[in-house]
């Protein structure tokens, strides 16, 4: 099961932050949250992300820095799993679809033939596996 799905809203905000900043103070994650929180509450909320095994701390003078557990890479593979499954039913044409007309998307050649390249790798691993 995707340990992440299990998340809160508040903790994927949190998650979110650590994995952007690579890794976070409780100072940091208050500065980058879109609503104001107490310090107590995100110092709780890094504590319960802890236990449930999502992060990891160090303590380097007074502070605590948290470090996510998993890599982003495995993480952001999982949440586009979600993403795909609940917006797109399961379809990964739809939702790549809807990116690629999006006329904020603003694809530039590079990421298009980056796409290109993406799907004959993926034609050419389907025909030597059957």
């Amino acid at each position: 099961m995707d340990e992440h799905a299990t998340l809160s809203r508040r903790e994927r905000q949190i998650m979110d932050i650590v994995y952007s900043l690579k890794e976070a103070t409780v100072n940091q994650v208050l500065e980058a949250m879109p609503d104001q929180l107490s310090r107590v509450t995100v110092r709780t909320m890094l504590r319960v992300l802890e236990e449930k095994g999502h992060l990891k701390h160090t303590v380097q003078g007074r502070e605590f820095i948290y470090r996510p557990v998993r890599q982003r890479r495995r993480a952001g593979q999982s949440a586009m799993r979600r993403l795909v499954d609940t917006f797109f039913d399961g379809s990964l044409t739809e939702a790549v679809g809807a990116h690629i007309v999006d006329p904020t998307a603003d694809l530039d050649d590079e990421e298009l033939k980056r796409l290109a390249a993406l799907i004959r790798e993926a034609r050419s691993r389907k025909k030597k596996g059957g």
